[in-house]
């Protein structure tokens, strides 16, 4: 389907043919390279590369975060490919339903308008998206970029760009030679046919396999050694209380990196003591890692068997946490709780997956939702077997990719409020089930990014603290929050921007997206892609940054005895500078 010469007859030489086929005279291998790149030049699509013109400049218009230049880049690289591809597209399917081809003088004209529109637009869109992207920045406190960064953009664009469509061509070559073969034994179009099948299927198991067996392995390796790595400062606890000490049935070297590092960590009870003012105990932390047992439902029966152990049903308060992809359980969510209760809590994990976040985030969805189905499950039937006064509160909650996963054992809001005493939820993924369908099902005039359910009784979305408040000031007392930044890719980063506009644009935007943004085909989808690469890396109360909200969304849900807004704040503050007291 490759659009040869200048949109022209595809079967007609361009003009460097002749010279292309032609002995070699100059005896110079530069002249030979040339004359090569000319050619290839001169093959390429005008509508192609109008398109990509196109797809290139609405690249460089603001989405959700801030972008640096090489992610800019790659973006752009991106778009101008798959708008060249349409382009093409476009181009074989007016010459096959017999839409007239343009004159040579048409198409001269033709270059040379794109070439001058080129020279003129593509300085000014890369100043006014300098312009763009440091407003942003302003908006959430980033220090604003120089103008001499941007010009890498267009580089590492053409790179892309070249290296997308370069493949995409050989492909097509690839094609053409099989048909020429088929033709010999089979009917023109059953030919035609049959390479197309071939040629697709060959395709399509290249690139998965070449996902599959090299990108995710090497990115295993990697992630497996980092997994039998430990964080700085962390040592196998002593106390009884966690899992991987001595006195555990779980074996410390089985935990994996972000498991030691939860054991291991949390408030001491001085440090409980210090910031309440009041007596506390050891808070109970459980953890299974993947070489813990040899299957999810193996680990969540350990999980159970520690939690027996510890007394961690005696508790006030038993938290359920699904971890992120990386196996990290947040402290920003577990460490409040063990405040608020002055250690009388037991928070209780089990890891399903060591890859990076991201490559979870897009291939490890099924195990998170495993994960967090057998761990409650198994969790809940012991629990729900105690006498009603004799149990602790039972909790839920979990982060991105482990937001998704703490939502797997419920099929709604109502079957959440009944089987626990409150959730939290923050950054969940686009295709979380039961965000989805509240968010679906929300009041008349609220918007995606802060829908209303219910008058927000039971189920109440915030994007900041003060949605969290009553108007006098006070909090008010949902049983499940969700915690979403309007600019929050994590949240609003779905296949269907490809070819839909979400209501997240359409609709009132949020306090901290810019009101330049726009949705393009295509386009928005790399831009949100590529914000999900920086999203934890902005300032709190924006992107995926959510540490100084969740103290409040934890004493909006609980409203824990005797614990006060002042100490809520103390949480919130140590959350903003980084560590707690």
């Amino acid at each position: 389907m490759e659009d040869h010469g200048l949109d022209g007859d595809p079967g007609a030489p361009g003009p460097d043919a002749a010279a292309a086929g032609a002995p070699d005279r100059t005896g110079t291998a530069t002249h030979r390279r040339f004359r090569h790149l000319r050619h290839y030049a001169r093959s390429l699509s005008f509508l192609g590369l109008a398109f990509g013109w196109l797809f290139f400049v609405v690249s460089l218009t603001p989405s959700l975060l801030p972008r640096s230049w090489q992610a800019q880049g790659f973006v752009s690289g991106c778009a101008v490919a798959q708008g060249y591809g349409l382009g093409v597209a476009m181009a074989w399917t007016g010459r096959h339903i017999g839409v007239p081809r343009p004159s040579a003088a048409m198409l001269r004209q033709g270059w040379y308008a794109l070439g001058m529109l080129t020279l003129v637009t593509v300085p000014v869109i890369l100043w006014l998206s300098l312009g763009w992207q440091n407003d942003i920045r302003r908006t959430m406190g980033v220090p604003a970029t120089g103008p001499t960064t941007y010009i890498g953009v267009f580089v590492i664009a053409a790179g892309v760009a070249a290296a997308i469509v370069g493949l995409v061509r050989l492909v097509h070559d690839f094609y053409v030679v099989l048909v020429r073969r088929l033709s010999r034994f089979l009917p023109g179009g059953v030919a035609s046919l049959a390479a197309t099948v071939l040629v697709i299927g060959f395709a399509v198991g290249i690139a998965s396999g070449f996902a599959d067996q090299v990108l995710l392995r090497i990115a295993d390796l990697s992630s497996s050694a980092a997994n039998n790595g430990n964080e700085p400062g962390v040592a196998r606890p002593a106390s009884p209380f966690r899992s991987g000490s001595g006195s555990s049935l779980v074996a410390w070297h089985s935990l994996g990196k972000q498991g030691r590092a939860f054991v291991s960590g949390g408030p001491t009870v001085a440090d409980i003591e210090r910031l309440t003012g009041r007596p506390a105990i050891e808070p109970i932390r459980v953890y299974a890692g993947l070489a813990s047992a040899p299957t999810l439902q193996g680990e969540a029966n350990l999980v159970l068997r520690e939690l027996i152990r510890t007394g961690a049903f005696r508790r006030a308060l038993l938290a359920i946490a699904t971890p992120t992809g990386s196996g990290l359980v947040g402290r920003g969510a577990a460490d409040p709780l063990e405040y608020m209760y002055r250690g009388n809590t037991a928070i209780a994990a089990m890891q399903y997956s060591y890859l990076p976040s991201w490559i979870a985030f897009l291939t490890q969805r099924a195990q998170a939702r495993q994960a967090g189905q057998a761990l409650f499950d198994t969790v809940d039937r012991y629990w729900s077997s105690l006498p009603p006064g004799h149990r602790p509160k039972l909790v839920v909650f979990g982060e991105s990719l482990g937001a998704f996963g703490a939502e797997a054992p419920f099929s709604g809001a109502a079957s959440m409020a009944a089987r626990t005493s409150g959730a939290l939820f923050v950054g969940p993924p686009n295709d979380s089930h039961v965000w989805r369908a509240l968010t679906n099902a929300r009041a008349r005039g609220s918007p995606e990014w802060l829908p209303i359910y219910h008058g927000g009784r039971t189920v109440r979305f915030a994007a900041s603290v003060s949605d969290l408040r009553l108007p006098g000031g006070g909090l008010r007392h949902p049983k499940i929050v969700y915690l979403q930044h309007s600019s929050d890719p994590v949240v609003w980063w779905s296949p269907g921007l490809i070819v839909h506009e979400p209501d997240w644009l359409a609709e009132r935007r949020g306090p901290d997206v810019t009101p330049q943004m726009r949705w393009y085909p295509f386009v928005t989808f790399w831009q949100v892609t590529a914000d999900l690469i920086v999203s934890i890396t902005v300032p709190p109360g924006h992107g995926h940054n959510y540490g100084p909200q969740i103290p409040t969304a934890w004493a909006a849900i609980l409203h824990p005895p005797g614990w006060t807004s002042a100490e809520t704040a103390k949480l919130n503050t140590s959350e903003t500078d980084g560590e707690l007291p």
